[in-house]
């Protein structure tokens, strides 16, 4: 009965861990979106856009239209 008991910090550790991650994800959910303020996105997508056009007008073209006739 004289043993001193230790205190057990299991429970501690765990729910700072739990508020960690909980902080964590509300500051990414945060984030996700900031790269789509920018315009780069949008400006990304239009050149992709016309890059496919381009690519599909070409391989529709005739001899005649690659040569130049």
């Amino acid at each position: 009965m004289s043993e001193a008991q230790e205190k057990d910090n299991m429970w501690v550790i765990v729910g700072a861990c739990i508020v960690g991650m909980v902080v964590v994800v509300m500051f990414l959910k945060g984030e996700k979106s900031a790269h789509l303020e920018s315009g780069a996105v949008a400006a990304l997508q239009t050149e992709t856009f016309a890059n496919l056009e381009k690519r599909k007008t070409s391989n529709n073209a005739t001899e005649e239209q690659k040569s130049g006739k």
